[in-house]
């Protein structure tokens, strides 16, 4: 599976980030105005939000936007950084 190589904030006024992923492929995701679990610090708001976009995870595919928003802005960690680590260990082979 790709790994994400680097993380860069989104610019279209649309979206929070942009993945890059060592296979070239890259992904917009996380809607720029909404909050995320790296910033509110909620984790009732975090289990919500799981619920709702359970589905998101059907795909199987990691590169796609619900995957990045689930691990990383929704993940266990409040740290960006941490979450494209486990993101990476769980589906990039580090």
């Amino acid at each position: 599976m790709p790994r994400i190589i680097r993380l860069e904030k989104a610019r279209d006024g649309k979206h929070k980030w942009i993945a890059y992923f060592d296979n070239g492929r890259k992904t917009r995701f996380g809607a720029a105005r909404a909050d995320d679990y790296t910033l509110t610090k909620n984790k009732e708001q975090r289990e919500r939000y799981r619920q709702r976009h359970q589905k998101d995870l059907d795909t199987k595919d990691p590169t796609r936007a619900g995957y990045l928003s689930w691990f990383i802005l929704w993940g266990d960690s409040t740290s960006i950084d941490e979450n494209v680590k486990d993101f990476n260990r769980r589906f990039g082979n580090e």
